[in-house]
């Protein structure tokens, strides 16, 4: 029997139609002599009616289970007055079954196909195709179907072009471990699954072809999070004969298309913008949180003058003002957490009537009172928390300590606050590799009036890279590329890297930058994460059809598994692998 409608399609409007169903069994009521069967299938859920009346079809529908999968043929009748289910667009009608067919029975499912059910993450990932069952899952990739959808919309609109890069690349050096796959016909020979489509869309602006977008797959091989997984999605755009600010007012009518067309939301453009120095000074971070304040507040200068020996030998001290009274069990708990989390300790001053109070205001005069009050803004009845230690140390807890106040004292505001991260260092020095890296890639242009410092003071080159912002969370990140081989060839010197380890890494790219090619740039973005957030999902697991656990397996088919001894032989491979 072919589907005349779907389980989520039936109202008033059907009523006295013959209509065809097919879903699962989702729920079934056995009513004096009556049963009702809940069906469902990913559009919605109708109620179907067997009677006594039609007797073979009763006596199997008597048998009938939880997710077995049937057909019905039936009359579309208005639910009696007072059994209405205003929560279902279905809720006023019932099907009155009259032809039944079992497509295919079902054994008792090893997870509950409900919503309202907490289940173990990784019996759900075991069982994904019946997790997919439910009709959050099936939202959460309908969404995801129609996010990708509008950006394909925009882009083409905009005069992009669709085009699909390697996923067998070169082994370049990006960051994270590259997955490798050996090579049968070329045998010792690797090939890597890439991180990003990075020096393939510049060669891509190099062969004049000006706006290039890809909905690209990218594999890391990094210890994984909540918010990444071993193979996740970009979208992927570049365009030449830009730039920054072509860039970052091409993206803003991009983002409020999206939430115009699929959340019916009115984005407010242009974004805020801050340079990174600014929002590491005010936010401890390059990924702000702008839905509250709690700012940090440096006092470095303040409290060195004063007695307290914590503050005087510290590079840094910052603060940040909490309008709340707080226990002196909740101070304690902040204390322990400050610690946790990477301080030497946390330090406060509780502002009340007489002005300052806490342990160490003794070491604190009037006058430098007066000057923190006056610097933090403080009002009675707030609190001042303080972190004194290294730049890094001070920035990460105090960034973090905001948002966890903000979630625990309900300061954070509903909405979308966007905002442009600019004007980042091209480098930054690795402890563990004892020399400068690149902050984003090696092919980000510097500041044309920063490329004078490459050769001796590259620790101050400021590059043409942006970062957009939501909600605290990083959605995308991009650059102007580097156009020119001699601007190319400085930035490596700087990074270490001399002209042969340049020409067997990034040879074709050089080679490429020798004819023509034009200035360029782009950015990428998280779609996972970018629909985690819309979503409300924590997790980037929930907005993926089959993701990998947090142990980068694929519990539903046992990835990654043993290879046979023929296929090592074939491909020149034999396995070392460490005592257990």
């Amino acid at each position: 029997m072919k589907r005349t409608h779907t389980c989520g399609e039936l109202t008033e409007k059907n009523i006295k139609e013959e209509v065809v169903l097919a879903g699962w069994c989702h729920a079934r009521r056995d009513h004096g002599g009556v049963i009702f069967v809940d069906l469902r299938d990913r559009y919605g859920i109708t109620q179907i009616v067997f009677e006594p009346k039609f007797k073979e079809i009763f006596k199997i529908a008597e048998h009938l289970r939880r997710e077995d999968l049937i057909s019905i043929k039936g009359k579309v009748r208005k639910r009696p007055k007072g059994l209405e289910n205003p929560k279902l667009k279905t809720g006023k009608i019932e099907v009155l079954v009259n032809n039944l067919e079992v497509l295919n029975k079902s054994e008792t499912p090893p997870i509950e196909v409900d919503d309202r059910v907490v289940l173990n993450e990784d019996i759900r990932l075991k069982y994904r195709y019946l997790d997919l069952r439910r009709p959050i899952m099936q939202k959460n990739l309908i969404f995801r179907h129609n996010i990708v959808q509008a950006v394909r919309e925009f882009l083409n609109k905009e005069g992009f072009l669709e085009i699909e890069t390697p996923l067998l690349i070169r082994h370049t050096p990006e960051g994270a471990r590259d997955y490798v796959v050996p090579s049968r016909i070329h045998p010792g020979k690797f090939y890597s699954l890439p991180q990003s489509p990075q020096l393939y869309k510049q060669l891509l602006m190099i062969a004049g072809l000006d706006k290039y977008y890809q909905i690209a797959r990218c594999l890391r091989d990094e210890d994984l999070r909540a918010d990444r997984q071993p193979e996740f999605t970009q979208i992927d755009l570049e365009m030449s004969f830009v730039d920054e600010e072509d860039i970052i007012k091409l993206n803003e009518k991009f983002l409020q298309h999206i939430f115009k067309a699929v959340l019916k939301k009115n984005l407010k453009i242009p974004f805020p913008k801050i340079s990174y120095k600014e929002s590491m000074e005010r936010y401890g971070t390059d990924k702000p949180d702008t839905r509250f304040g709690l700012e940090l507040i440096n006092v470095t200068d303040i409290v060195k003058k004063s007695d307290f020996l914590v503050f005087n030998k510290a590079e840094l001290v910052k603060c940040i003002c909490l309008e709340k009274e707080l226990s002196r069990n909740e101070i304690d708990s902040w204390i322990n957490w400050a610690i946790k989390n990477g301080a030497k300790g946390l330090a406060w001053m509780k502002v009340t009537d007489k002005g300052l109070e806490s342990s160490i205001v003794k070491y604190f005069d009037k006058k430098i009172q007066t000057e923190l009050l006056k610097k933090t803004n403080a009002k009675k009845g707030s609190i001042l928390f303080f972190v004194a230690d290294e730049p890094k140390i001070v920035n990460e807890v105090l960034s973090k300590l905001r948002v966890e106040l903000a979630k625990k004292y309900g300061l954070i505001k509903e909405g979308f606050n966007f905002i442009w991260i600019t004007d980042f260092p091209m480098f930054e020095y690795s402890e563990e590799e004892k020399r400068l890296v690149a902050l984003h890639h090696p092919f980000t242009m510097p500041k044309e009036q920063d490329i004078k410092l490459l050769d001796k003071n590259p620790e101050k080159v400021r590059a043409k890279a942006y970062d957009i912002i939501l909600n605290g969370v990083e959605l995308g990140g991009g650059s102007i590329r580097i156009h020119k081989q001699d601007i190319q060839e400085k930035v490596f010197k700087a990074l270490g890297i001399d002209k042969k380890e340049a020409e067997k890494k990034f040879g074709f790219l050089l080679e490429a930058l020798k004819y023509g090619a034009p200035p360029h740039g782009g950015i990428a973005y998280g779609l996972d994460r970018l629909l985690a957030i819309l979503t409300g999902n924590d997790s980037i697991r929930e907005v993926i059809a089959f993701p990998k656990n947090k142990a980068a397996q694929s519990l539903v088919d046992g990835a990654p598994s043993e290879i046979e001894e023929k296929q090592l032989k074939e491909l020149g491979l034999k396995l070392d692998l460490p005592k257990k």
